[in-house]
């Protein structure tokens, strides 16, 4: 910076020098930037959104409350011939209220703020962008840093290009959180973990939703018989789905907004919500400064997220992130790294993942076409939810299956699907059986309790053979 005093040109250094940067104080960078602050090392946070970023304000926090007040109707409904009678009606007022009081306090982030400046750190509210190895600037001022530069910029809603989206008030994530009154109607753009949760949710309090979905399949990530129970289960909750299908155009008619696909029929409702996926926040930060691809789509680090000299790369940014665990996971790897202690470098052959759809749908590792196209002898082995004796005592709502996915010719899992009222609580056993390539007889030979929704497992481990007909203990 220059000015003048006394008819001379001064130099000013703008340039403040700490220990660490982290660009972007989402669940990772909140960690990493909290974590290293503990440890006395000058730390400086820049966010421009919320500290703590989607998921404890529009992502896993508050849609889980959703989920919970949806699977408590559903189970009212499941009352009668079973446990007596009921009538249940559904009231989004006191959602709406627990959302805004105890999940997101308004959507203000001053809590995560002074928590991360009492344990030493520095906070800058603004938009952070690279200046060269070891530097950010933001608001001004530039910091470098000594140890580690820390991206953690996370992801927006993406957005597709269609003909008229652009003249249409629509909702991504973040607006369908904060609704306080719901639509009569709802089309959902997007069949994805998000556009299926969130239809459940919605449907179950009265509104008419449609699910438009591009791919074959609602879910198309997972397994296709987990695709299948799902489409049940969603058009037994009153939802329309439309796969295989392409929004062409959109358009606004008073209340309501139509979706034209490409194959000439139509979707109106009075909603649109956009749920097509996620975009990394990469653009306009600065890549080029430190010989990165400014165009990059996703970073690609090493194995202890390094992304070059004195600068790492973790979370949703990353070509393995797309999760609040991985991010943390991350986080974890990252801070004994730049500490100059550092541990295993990370392994995704059992990343666990979980859809908060009645049935939950859990997977760890991969799916049985993605272990074939890496050239793997496949093997399967499939129980049904209600087959299980825990199944069958639960009765109505236990929709689903554990599926199993070996490399027959080691004998351990490379994946594993569970589906069903506690799916994503069942992925444990397998996360930890595809890391340590626990060998499947081994699993065979466990004793699983007597009656519980994750005998179930074994009973699926089974039935890869060649014991098919060995009692289970």
């Amino acid at each position: 910076m220059r000015c003048k005093a006394g008819g001379y040109a001064l130099e000013l250094d703008m340039t403040e020098r700490v220990d660490v940067i982290v660009l972007g104080m989402g669940v990772g960078g909140e960690e990493v930037a909290n974590a290293l602050a503990e440890k006395r090392l000058t730390v400086v946070g820049i966010e421009s959104n919320l500290v703590g970023g989607e998921c404890p304000y529009y992502g896993c926090i508050p849609t889980k409350m959703m989920v919970r007040a949806d699977d408590m109707l559903a189970e009212g409904r499941r009352i009668p011939g079973f446990a007596g009678d009921s009538m249940v009606k559904p009231d989004w007022t006191p959602v709406a209220q627990r959302i805004r009081t105890v999940a997101t306090d308004n959507w203000d982030d001053r809590v995560a703020v002074e928590r991360f400046e009492r344990k030493g750190g520095h906070f800058v509210r603004g938009a952070g962008k690279l200046a060269g190895a070891g530097r950010v600037a933001v608001n001004g001022i530039t910091y470098e840093a000594s140890r580690a530069v820390v991206i953690a910029t996370g992801t927006s809603p993406a957005v597709p290009t269609i003909a008229g989206l652009d003249g249409v008030k629509f909702w991504t994530n973040r607006e369908a959180v904060k609704v306080e009154q719901l639509p009569e109607s709802l089309v959902i753009l997007g069949g994805g973990a998000i556009g299926v949760e969130l239809s459940q949710v919605f449907a179950r309090f009265g509104v008419k939703v449609s699910i438009i979905e591009g791919m074959n399949r609602v879910l198309a990530m997972e397994e296709p018989e987990a695709s299948a129970v799902l489409d049940e289960v969603l058009r037994r909750d009153g939802i329309e789905l439309y796969v295989n299908a392409r929004a062409q155009s959109v358009e606004s008619h008073g209340n309501a907004v139509t979706v034209n696909l490409q194959d000439g029929r139509t979707v109106t409702g009075q909603q649109l919500l956009v749920a097509t996926g996620r975009r990394a926040n990469l653009r306009d930060i600065g890549l080029e400064t430190v010989g990165l691809d400014p165009s990059s789509r996703l970073l690609e680090p090493d194995d202890h997220l390094r992304v070059g000299e004195r600068l790492w790369a973790i979370g949703d940014v990353t070509v393995s992130g797309g999760f609040t665990h991985i991010a943390i996971y991350h986080a974890g790897i990252v801070m004994n790294d730049i500490l100059g202690t550092p541990g295993p470098g990370a392994d995704y052959r059992a990343k666990p993942r979980a859809t908060f759809t009645d049935p939950e749908v859990g997977a760890a590792g991969l799916t049985e076409e993605q272990a074939r196209k890496k050239g793997i002898n496949v093997r399967t082995g499939l129980q049904k939810a209600s087959i299980t004796s825990r199944g069958w005592i639960h009765g109505p709502g236990n929709d689903g299956f554990i599926k199993v996915v070996e490399d027959a010719d080691r004998g351990v899992l490379v994946g594993a699907t569970t589906v069903g009222p506690r799916g994503g609580d069942l992925l444990g056993l397998f996360e930890l059986a595809i890391k340590l390539q626990i060998p499947s007889d081994e699993l065979r030979h466990l004793i699983y309790a007597y009656p519980t929704f994750y005998r179930g497992s074994g009973e699926a481990v089974r039935m890869l053979g060649p014991d098919v007909h060995m009692p289970l203990r």
